[in-house]
């Protein structure tokens, strides 16, 4: 019993000389550091940075439900019209069987989803209800 308390003395002994501390090197070295790139490398960059400043983010946003039918003539004919009619918004068009759904525009907020909606049913485009849902939508730069 004596020599495993010997030995696990003998141990721990060692581990604190191991923990001594260690004096940083403290040589500088001074020089220059040459870089040779391809200079297609910052066209890259700088078209990179142009795409992204334009490209469309993702935020939450809603859209209006405009139909959701099995008849796919009808589907194609009344997005062909919401097209005509607002060229400056998008429609989704989604297939989960047996049904497909029509989805309009990408807007920031509830209101202005409402005020397309009431302008939607005035215009008689949409036969039904319209619903305003919460989706995941684009924005453009410019409408952020």
């Amino acid at each position: 019993m004596k020599s495993l308390l010997s030995f696990i003395a003998i141990i721990l002994s060692m581990s604190a000389h191991a923990q001594d501390v260690v004096k940083a090197d403290t040589a500088v070295v001074e020089g220059t550091l040459t870089v040779n790139k391809d200079p297609r490398l910052d066209v890259l960059a700088k078209n990179e940075a142009n795409y992204n400043a334009t490209a469309s983010k993702s935020t939450r946003g809603y859209r209006l439900m405009v139909l959701n039918t099995n008849n796919r003539n009808l589907a194609m004919s009344l997005r062909s019209k919401l097209l005509q009619h607002y060229p400056d918004q998008k429609v989704y068009m989604s297939f989960q069987p047996p049904y497909i759904k029509l989805k309009f525009g990408d807007f920031a907020n509830e209101s202005d989803a409402n005020r397309y909606k009431d302008e939607l049913l005035q215009s008689k485009l949409v036969q039904g209800n319209i619903y305003v849902v919460p989706e995941i939508i684009e924005v453009t730069p410019a409408n952020q």
